[in-house]
């Protein structure tokens, strides 16, 4: 059986540690001087192979899905990140964004967990998408390949982001990414994958009048000519909408790992969630063995980012 937690987790902390630092350059600067690979310092000051909150939030849903799932211990997890840099690369919190500080300030507060992700329309940044992944690994292993038709795995997604990102936009993209992150494990063709994971998550939006109302925000993925758009109608911001069809363009577009993840980078703007998000799905696509081994040798706690990807994959194997 094949190990695509550490291929998807793994593809999203190395696409994360190339964006780091280069995160808030815009594009016609990166088109001067583009990223080709690992660089130091830069934005945050921090070396080669420094991955961001996109990944210290992913490992602490990692982790916690190794014991099942328990949305208060997932919080516990967020918390300890945020005041104990717990789930590090190098001991220090950097770039957190303020919906989710806003929502484990609630927790820390006694606020039930599913009570404390913020609701409004500006609380719509990438803070759950990024960090969402491993929850399509816990739901094959209950429900099958098809837990995208089962109205009680959508709500187990849904509350996994309504923990910092509660409002419904939020939770969609969060639906659909899961939805074609679960197409593309074992899949042989990108695109019809691709295309079915879209469809299978709108068709199930579409017909619950709750969410129905916000999906127009989410028709471009729907075109099937999406990937034909040209690089300037991509936004690369820390809006998940932007973030959503961003990543899902860089994978359409390009035909590897490598050129998946430095695609997103090179957009600029949100360049580690954009680049992580896109790298999480081409790691499920490509394979782990598709990252190249010389980003790899670099990344901050290796070891300690693969030892827990295969715990929560030996903990899928035990069921």
């Amino acid at each position: 059986m094949a190990n695509h937690v550490l291929a998807g987790i793994m593809g999203l902390c190395v696409a994360d540690a190339l964006g780091v630092p280069v995160e808030f350059m815009d594009r016609e600067t990166l088109k001067r001087n583009p990223v080709t690979g690992m660089r130091s310092y830069g934005t945050y000051h921090q070396p080669a192979g420094t991955w961001s909150d996109d990944t210290s939030m992913t490992l602490c849903l990692v982790e916690s899905l190794t014991k099942g799932l328990d949305y208060h211990d997932i919080m516990k997890g967020f918390l300890k990140w945020l005041d104990e840099a717990a789930y590090t690369s190098h001991g220090q919190v950097f770039d957190v964004g303020n919906t989710t500080r806003q929502a484990l300030r609630r927790f820390s507060r006694g606020i039930p967990s599913l009570e404390c992700g913020g609701t409004t329309e500006r609380d719509n940044g990438n803070g759950s998408l990024m960090r969402i992944l491993p929850i399509v690994f816990y739901l094959r292993s209950v429900y099958g390949t098809d837990f995208c038709e089962i109205d009680e795995a959508l709500e187990i997604i849904h509350n996994v982001s309504a923990l910092t990102h509660a409002h419904k936009r939020s939770q969609i993209a969060c639906g659909i990414y899961v939805s074609v992150a679960s197409m593309l494990i074992d899949a042989t063709d990108l695109g019809i994958s691709v295309e079915t994971g879209i469809h299978k998550a709108i068709e199930y939006y579409r017909n619950h009048p709750g969410f129905s109302d916000e999906l127009h925000h989410y028709e471009r993925l729907t075109r099937k000519d999406f990937d034909k758009l040209d690089e300037t109608e991509i936004r690369s911001s820390g809006y998940v909408v932007d973030t959503l069809e961003a990543a899902i363009w860089c994978l359409l577009k390009t035909r590897s790992f490598k050129d998946c993840v430095l695609t997103a980078v090179n957009l600029g703007e949100d360049t580690d969630t954009v680049a992580a998000v896109a790298g999480g799905l081409a790691g499920l696509y490509y394979g782990y063995e598709s990252i190249p081994n010389d980003w790899l040798s670099v990344i901050a706690k290796r070891d300690y980012v693969e030892s827990l990807c295969n715990q929560l994959h030996a903990s899928f194997r035990g069921r």
